[in-house]
């Protein structure tokens, strides 16, 4: 395997500023893991500092250790050699946020299959502690399959958070090799439908291009999605992280990801798709839609509107 030489659309800029560094502090001291580091986020540097929008920089926590259980062959998380829980980590993660001054957080975490639970009462304890901390925060989880388990799924559920994010990551026929073998695109599809009929919480997911997808794939992808009433949806260029890691099959131009922006919107009815080479499923345009609808009570238009201005 060999990585792939990036067109210009894909060039980032470096992590730098003072928000950034003070993030980076912060997280430090309470010995906390994110997915912008462990996942060699592109759009580190931008979210961390800021970015376009000017506002404050954010972070997405992962929580239960920096070794994931799974080995997926599209993510640079290490695997293997886990650890115990942190029980500190629910309130550590509560301290660190009001230190960063953030009012929308977005949390996720390894794949944890060696634990009874599969980790999913330590994430509800997470977004608990924040919430009864921060009352007037937002709180987007990225959740684990927990291998389809519906009273796994319930107990993230019940701990209420905002939004309830879970990727399907690619088409039916690519789940494998892209992704480890205890996961697969029914069993993501009734996680999401689970969250759909049980709660209004909003749920949200993502998609990655360049992996040897057909266009009619992605088209029946956003269908089940749709059908599962998944109310976001995310679409970014895959990029291998090392020579390890599955190759590149394709970058997707920037005019494709827009055409594939305006069908999921216009014709499948998504009400909101942040569709771009950079584009990730934790996304700051992304979170600003979500903001903007449930703080401020904006109309989907507006909030696209915002998200959009934000994210260019």
């Amino acid at each position: 395997m060999s990585l792939s030489r990036k067109p210009d659309w894909l060039k980032t800029r470096p992590p730098s500023g003072r928000e950034f560094a003070g993030i980076k502090r912060t997280l430090r001291e309470h010995d906390l893991h994110t997915v912008c580091e462990e996942a060699n986020c592109p759009n580190l540097g931008e979210c961390w500092s800021g970015g376009a929008s000017g506002e404050g920089g954010t972070a997405t926590f992962m929580l239960m250790g920096d070794r994931c259980s799974r080995g997926c062959n599209f993510c640079d998380v290490e695997t293997g050699g886990m650890e115990p829980l942190d029980p500190d980590e629910p309130a550590n993660v509560a301290s660190a946020i009001a230190e960063i001054g953030l009012d929308y957080v977005v949390l996720t975490s390894v794949d944890r299959d060696d634990l009874p639970d599969q980790g999913a009462g330590h994430f509800a304890e997470t977004i608990r502690e924040i919430k009864a901390r921060h009352p007037g925060i937002l709180v987007e989880v990225l959740i684990p399959d927990f291998r389809g388990e519906p009273e796994l799924v319930r107990e993230i559920v019940d701990a209420e958070p905002d939004v309830i994010a879970h990727n399907i990551e690619t088409v039916e026929r690519l789940q494998f090799p892209v992704r480890d073998r205890r996961a697969n695109y029914e069993q993501s599809l009734s996680v999401l439908e689970q969250v759909s009929e049980e709660s209004a919480i909003h749920t949200k997911t993502s998609l990655m291009l360049g992996v040897g997808e057909h266009t009619h794939e992605i088209y029946q992808t956003l269908s089940d999605l749709r059908e599962a009433e998944v109310d976001v949806v995310t679409l970014g260029q895959y990029l291998q992280p090392s020579r390890t890691h599955l190759d590149v099959s394709r970058f997707v131009h920037p005019h494709e990801f827009e055409t594939w922006r305006h069908v999921a919107e216009s014709e499948l009815g998504f009400l909101y798709c942040a569709s771009g080479p950079m584009v990730r499923s934790s996304y700051k345009a992304g979170e600003l839609f979500v903001e903007a609808v449930l703080r401020e009570g904006a109309s989907v238009e507006d909030a696209r509107r915002e998200a959009r201005a934000a994210g260019n």
